[in-house]
């Protein structure tokens, strides 16, 4: 009995000294990682000195400062549209009913290409009136030299000779007439009895509203195909009353979109409304917008800054920006881990982004997240 009693008190000796040799080297492992984390910071007069791969650097985000135009407003609501001046929204002219379709959307087509083919009562009256009148009138020219034989013979009265010209030159109106109609429906190829619907202008199929086998008419709501230039675009802009006197023709705008987030497209005004809408107070203004990359499509929403006079200056985004008193402050990395607390001077200050006049260089790197905390280690550390 006393032997086992020796033995279970050994036992619970070397449990207590385990759990406590672990509990120790266990809980001596985030002291030293602590201690090896620890970044020291050097603080001179308003600069930041960081080593490489101090933890602070991980909360900052730094940008270049790029070059833009300086804004006369703030961004307006504007919208994509079709340039008008490319556009073409080709309905039929006459009714009838689809037989083949020609073109698909986002297909480019040539001026003069088929876009699609209608069974037409219409058209197959156009062309035999055409047909009629053109035998009507070789009719009336073989009276007529008929006539002119016996008049010349002085066997026929001038009267009746009279009325044999007068006869040739209204079969002659009548023939342009059924001509010209006929021209007008752009008939297609030479002997197809089908009417082609043709496109006006070169450009890309951007919509379609026909199918085979659908009946169509000349005065159906929608256009059957819309052809344009996606290359060219307009801007639709509602201007606020207040604004008119910081517009004008010609005057560059900005255009910022959803879809590409960060990218600004340049465009110019074209036109400005010469009426002011009664209910929402405004006017229409319209800008012209290249689009040679294809990434703007029309009816997109879009944000439209007016530019204003002058050369173009460093933009910042407001998070950059630390006030201390009257003054506006930034912090500029100078080199890796260097960063700089400079005092600059705004020429505009927007709601989301301000243009520096003074104290910062196109292309200079700034702080534009993370600002505040450097401003409050740098006046913790002087």
């Amino acid at each position: 009995m006393k032997r086992r009693s020796t033995v279970l008190w050994f036992v619970v000796t070397g449990a207590i000294v385990a759990v406590f040799l672990g509990y120790n080297r266990f809980a001596s492992r985030p002291l030293e990682r602590k201690s090896d984390t620890a970044a020291p910071v050097q603080f001179s007069n308003r600069i930041l000195r960081y080593p490489a791969g101090a933890p602070q650097l991980a909360y900052l985000r730094v940008e270049k400062a790029e070059a833009w135009p300086v804004p006369a407003l703030e961004p307006l609501n504007g919208r994509i549209a079709y340039d008008d001046n490319v556009t073409a929204r080709v309905s039929s002219p006459i009714a009838g009913r689809v037989v083949k379709i020609g073109a698909q959307a986002g297909d480019h087509v040539a001026a003069g290409q088929p876009l699609l083919w209608l069974d037409s009562p219409d058209y197959a009256q156009a062309m035999a009136d055409l047909r009629k009148a053109d035998a009507d009138l070789r009719l009336k020219r073989l009276a007529f030299g008929r006539a002119k034989v016996l008049f010349d013979g002085e066997v026929l009265a001038r009267k009746d000779f009279e009325a044999a010209e007068n006869d040739v030159h209204q079969s002659a109106a009548e023939a342009d007439r059924a001509r010209a109609r006929f021209r007008n429906l752009d008939p297609g190829e030479a002997g197809r009895q089908e009417f082609a619907l043709r496109a006006p202008l070169d450009g890309i199929v951007t919509e379609r509203q026909a199918n085979p086998g659908s009946e169509v008419r000349p005065d159906a709501p929608a256009p059957l195909f819309v052809i344009t230039d996606p290359a060219r675009l307009w801007v639709i802009v509602d201007l606020p009353e207040k604004d008119l006197s910081k517009v004008r023709t010609g005057q560059a705008v900005a255009i910022e979109v959803d879809a590409w987030p960060g990218e600004r497209f340049s465009a110019r005004i074209l036109a400005i409304g010469d009426v002011v809408d009664s209910a929402s107070r405004r006017v229409v203004v319209r800008c012209e917008l290249s689009n040679a990359k294809r990434l703007l499509k029309p009816e997109m929403y879009a944000r439209v800054t007016p530019g204003a006079e002058g050369a173009p200056l460093p933009r910042v985004l407001n998070s950059a920006l630390v006030t201390d008193g009257l003054h506006t402050f930034l912090f500029v990395e100078t080199a890796p881990g260097t960063l700089e607390k400079r005092r600059v001077v705004l020429a505009y200050r927007g709601h989301e982004a301000s243009y520096v006049k003074e104290g910062l260089a196109p292309g200079e790197r700034v702080v534009t997240a993370g600002a505040l905390l450097l401003n409050a280690e740098l006046e913790g550390g002087a």
